[in-house]
């Protein structure tokens, strides 16, 4: 494979330390970063987003960090778009795109393409979800193996999500999702993935979560979230899932001490991470898996002319 075709894709659960690891890999192969993290797309808020530092970007290209205004809705398809034109830009440049986050959806975009399923309506969609609770995981994922038996074996017949959204797909289009996926290609589908996922033991990870949440309040979160509150964002916009902005504002509100706080913070960050790691488990079992102590072994062995690991 043309080392011109290579694309490398990091990611692993927040706080992991991707962002680091990328840093070192760009400085190796003369590589240029873009982010592939739905929140560190918006602007202000580097610090609760953890954008990379103006040390990390040293030396550096960074592209796609703080580029949307917060009151803008920003889709999978469109950081698609954006991120598929820095790719063939950096490309050009002959050298190496590295992508890096921990958002799923972005990568898999990538890496099969953006399936251009219809939109279904809301009210359809509750209705399948009304079904679905009322019937129970076991009964739902039965009617489902009727409505469209193409799912069977595709997924865990637990993953109420995933059973959902085929349920609605097949009933709302009359195709299977997974008719839908075949008909999908990425722009990208000739390119030579080095695919790398940071797995880091729970024990650590909270520690890790933990330090990253201090160290935020210590360089300013508060104040980036008395900002953010001036701005008068509506309520349903994306940007309002950061995590910290919820929690600072109970704080500010004298709703809760600034110890609860960032145990709010910590906790809700936990649950994100774990949510990270079981879309791994499931959606990316071909990644190469990567503990954070054998980075550094990692970066020594990447040859820097074929982007493998010497044998």
């Amino acid at each position: 494979m043309d080392k011109q075709s290579k694309i490398i894709l990091i990611s692993g659960p927040t706080a992991s330390g991707k962002t680091n690891f990328a840093v070192k890999i760009a400085k190796k192969i003369q590589g240029e970063i873009i982010n592939a993290d739905s929140m560190q797309v918006y602007k202000k808020l580097k610090i609760l987003t953890a954008r990379p530092n103006k040390i990390e970007q040293k030396d550096i290209k960074h592209h796609l960090y703080g580029v949307i205004d917060l009151n803008k809705k920003f889709s999978t398809g469109q950081w698609l778009e954006l991120a598929t034109k820095k790719i063939k830009n950096i490309q050009k440049k002959k050298k190496i795109p590295i992508l890096v986050g921990g958002t799923g959806l972005y990568f898999q975009s990538l890496i099969n393409g953006l399936v251009k399923i219809p939109e279904i309506p809301l009210k359809f969609r509750n209705k399948v979800r009304l079904m679905s609770k009322r019937e129970g995981q076991k009964k739902f994922y039965k009617k489902l193996l009727k409505l469209d038996p193409k799912v069977k074996d595709k997924f865990d017949p637990n993953d109420t999500q995933r059973s959902i959204r085929a349920y609605e797909i097949k009933s709302y289009t009359d195709n299977s999702m997974y008719n839908w996926l075949a008909s999908t290609e990425s722009e990208f589908k000739n390119s030579d993935f080095l695919k790398l996922f940071i797995e880091t033991k729970r024990e650590k990870l909270i520690e890790r979560i933990n330090l990253r949440t201090l160290n935020m309040i210590n360089s300013g979160a508060i104040n980036e979230v008395k900002k953010f509150l001036k701005l008068k964002i509506r309520k349903d916009q994306s940007v309002n899932k950061v995590i910290g902005i919820a929690e600072l504002t109970q704080y500010l509100n004298h709703e809760v001490t600034l110890e609860e706080a960032k145990e709010l913070i910590s906790i809700k960050t936990r649950q994100y991470a774990k949510r990270q790691a079981t879309w791994a488990r499931t959606r990316m079992t071909s990644w190469k898996k990567i503990k954070p102590t054998r980075i550094g072994d990692f970066i020594k062995k990447l040859n820097k002319s074929l982007l493998k690991l010497d044998q």
